[in-house]
C-alpha cells in the first residue's frame, strides 16, 4: 500500500526583484522544492515602461502584473521540483516587501493597468525603497508631534518616507487626479492575496507597522490627515477593509487562479505578512529576547517582548504584530548588502571572494577607517532619508579590502546602535539570529557583527527564512484538520530549525571595537543630528 503524501504548504516570498515559491512539509519543515522567478520589469527607477521621460530622483516603482506573471512561472516549477501532487498543498502563505503600495479602483484593479492612468507615474506601485516622499514624511512627523498624536510613540517618535501615509500624501500633492481616482491604497501583499482569493482584506502586520494602525486606536483620525491637507482627510476612507492577523485564512484559491498556478481550487490562503516579519518564527523565535536580523540588500531587526516601550527610531511596535501574545518590534537599516555589492562592483568587478579574504586579514578598524552606512538614508535610529554615506580616514596606503571591511563594520556599528536603543528602554537582547542570503554567504560579516555587538549569533537552518515563514502562514491558514497548524507557535515547533553552530564574540576584537565605538557614535551624531545633518541634506539635494 502506498503511504499517503505528507501535507505541504506553499510559501510565496515576494522580494524586491523576484518571487520565490517554496514547498514545505507541514509536519517536519522539510523543504521539498523551490523556484525563483524574476519580475519582468524589475525595479522601475528611470522611466515608466514604454516611456522616455525620466522619473525624478529617489523614485522606485514596480509593475503589479509582474507579480502574478512571476508566480505563474515559479509555482509550477516549485511543485515539480518538490515531486508532490497539487492536492498535497493544503495552504498558501504570502510575504511581501513593505511598505510597497499601489492605488486601485473600486474593483481592485491597479490604476496603472488602466490606459487612462498608465502614463501617470503616481498611478504605479511605489516600492518600499521609494524615498521621494521624504518632504511629506517630514511634515507628517512635525504635525503629529505638534498635535500630540499617540501613534507617533509606536514608531520611536519619527515615521518614514517609506510608509503608506507619506507616499499617499505625495500622490495627492503631485497628482491629485490619481489620488481622487483611487478607491483604495493597498499593500502589495494584500493585493496579491485578493487576486488569489477574491477577498479584499488588509493584513494587520502591514497596517500596523507601515500604516499607523493599532488594534486599540485604529488608523489616525480624519482631523489629523486633514491637518496635513484638507483633501487628505479622505485617506481613512481609502484604508477601509477588514483587518486580518497574518496567517488567518481569508478564503480559498479561486478556480481561475488555481488553473493558472496548477493548484487545487479552494486551497486555503492566509492573510499576508511583511517579508522580514515572516522570517521571525521561521528562525524559531516565538519568545522574547532573541533578535532576528533579516540580512539581504537591507537588514530588518525583529524582536519580541512582553512589554511595550517607545524605543527610539524603531520602525514600529505592534501588539500581536508577529507572534500572538507579544509586542513585535521592528528596526532596520535600508542598505547593507546593497553597499557591499556597490563597492565590489566598482572596486573589483563584483569579485567578493578576494575582498572577503583580504578584508579578513585586516585588523578591527580597517587600519584607521570609519564609515557611516547611509548609502540609502538611515531608517533606525535617525529615520532620515536625506542622509548619505560617509567614509573617513583614507590615506594613500588605504586598500580596497580595508574599505570593504570598514563598510561591514559600519553596518555592524549601526546594529549595535539599534541594540542600545532597545536596552535604554529595558528591553534586553540576549542573542542574535541571522537569516538571509547575506548571512549565508559571509562568515566574515557574522564574526564582525558578533565582535561589535558582543553577542552570540545563531543561523537559521533554512536559507529561505521569509519563504519558510510564508509557508508556515499557509500551514496556519489550513489548520490542523487539513494537516496544518493551529498557530505560529505550533508551526514553528514543527517546521523551524537552527544550525547547530553559533558564531561567538572574540574578546580581542570585541575590545578593539569597544574602543572604536565612541568615535563612530561621534560621527553618527554629528552627521545625523548635529550641524553635519544639514550638510548631508544639501549634498543630497545637489544630486538633482
Amino acid at each position: 500500500m502506498t503511504e499517503p503524501q505528507a501535507p505541504c504548504a506553499l510559501g510565496l516570498d515576494f522580494g524586491t526583484a523576484s518571487v520565490r515559491a517554496l514547498v514545505v512539509e507541514t509536519r517536519t519543515g522539510r523543504e521539498r522544492g523551490s523556484a525563483v522567478a524574476d519580475y519582468r520589469h524589475g525595479v522601475i527607477e528611470t522611466a515608466l515602461p514604454g516611456a522616455r521621460e525620466r522619473l525624478p530622483h529617489d523614485w522606485a516603482l514596480q509593475h503589479p502584473g509582474d507579480w502574478i506573471e512571476a508566480i505563474e512561472r515559479a509555482v509550477p516549477q516549485a511543485i515539480a521540483a518538490a515531486g508532490v501532487p497539487r492536492e498535497a498543498i493544503v495552504g498558501i502563505g504570502v510575504d511581501f516587501t513593505s511598505c510597497t503600495v499601489l492605488p486601485v479602483d473600486a474593483s481592485g484593479t491597479p490604476l496603472c493597468l488602466d490606459a487612462r492612468w498608465a502614463k501617470r507615474p503616481h498611478a504605479w506601485v511605489k516600492l518600499w525603497k521609494h524615498h521621494a516622499s521624504q518632504p511629506q514624511a517630514d511634515r507628517i512627523n512635525a504635525a503629529a508631534e505638534a498635535r500630540g498624536e499617540a501613534f507617533l510613540a509606536d514608531y520611536g517618535g519619527r515615521t518614514s518616507s517609506e510608509w503608506l501615509a507619506a507616499k499617499a500624501l505625495q500622490v495627492l500633492e503631485e497628482d491629485p487626479e490619481v489620488y481622487a481616482a483611487a478607491a483604495s491604497i493597498v499593500e502589495g501583499g494584500d493585493w496579491v492575496v485578493g487576486e488569489l482569493t477574491g477577498a479584499r482584506v488588509r493584513n494587520a502586520c502591514g497596517a500596523g507597522y507601515k500604516g499607523f494602525w493599532s488594534r486599540a486606536r485604529g488608523f489616525p483620525s480624519r482631523e489629523f490627515f486633514g491637518a496635513l491637507d484638507p483633501r487628505f482627510a479622505t485617506l481613512g476612507e481609502k484604508l477601509g477593509g477588514e483587518l486580518v492577523p497574518p496567517g488567518r485564512s481569508v478564503g480559498g484559491l479561486t478556480n481561475a487562479m488555481a488553473a493558472r498556478l496548477g493548484l487545487a481550487p479552494g486551497t486555503a490562503v492566509g492573510a499576508a505578512i511583511i517579508d522580514a516579519h515572516s522570517a521571525v518564527p521561521a528562525a524559531t523565535v516565538v519568545e522574547a529576547g532573541r533578535m532576528v536580523m533579516v540580512m539581504g540588500t537591507s537588514t530588518c531587526h525583529m524582536l519580541l517582548s512582553e512589554r511595550y516601550a517607545p524605543v527610539q527610531g524603531i520602525g514600529g511596535v505592534v501588539a500581536d504584530g508577529i507572534v500572538e501574545g507579544f509586542y513585535g518590534y521592528e528596526a532596520g537599516q535600508p542598505a547593507v548588502g546593497d553597499i557591499f555589492g556597490w563597492f565590489a562592483k566598482i572596486a573589483g568587478g563584483g569579485d567578493f571572494t578576494a575582498l572577503e579574504r583580504e578584508a579578513a586579514a585586516a585588523p578591527p578598524g580597517a587600519r584607521g577607517l570609519l564609515a557611516l552606512d547611509w548609502w540609502n538614508g538611515n531608517r533606525s535610529v535617525l529615520v532620515d532619508a536625506n542622509l548619505s554615506g560617509l567614509l573617513v580616514g583614507l590615506t594613500l596606503a588605504t586598500t580596497a579590502a580595508e574599505i570593504y571591511r570598514a563598510l561591514i563594520e559600519a553596518t555592524a556599528f549601526s546594529t549595535r546602535r539599534i541594540l542600545d536603543a532597545f536596552e535604554a528602554e529595558r528591553i534586553p537582547v540576549t542573542e542574535l539570529i541571522a537569516v538571509g542570503g547575506l548571512a549565508e554567504r559571509s562568515p566574515l560579516l557574522l564574526q564582525i557583527y558578533a565582535d561589535v555587538t558582543r553577542r552570540p549569533i545563531a543561523l537559521a537552518a533554512t536559507a529561505n527564512a521569509s519563504a519558510l515563514g510564508a509557508a508556515m502562514l499557509g500551514a496556519v491558514a489550513a489548520g490542523p484538520s487539513r494537516g496544518g497548524h493551529a498557530s505560529f507557535v505550533g508551526a514553528a515547533g514543527a517546521m523551524a530549525h537552527l544550525k547547530p553552530q553559533r558564531v561567538l564574540p572574540q574578546k580581542a576584537a570585541a575590545d578593539a571595537y569597544d574602543a572604536l565605538y565612541p568615535d563612530w557614535l561621534a560621527l553618527h551624531d554629528h552627521f545625523g543630528r548635529g550641524p553635519g545633518a544639514a550638510f548631508m541634506a544639501r549634498l543630497r539635494r545637489g544630486r538633482g
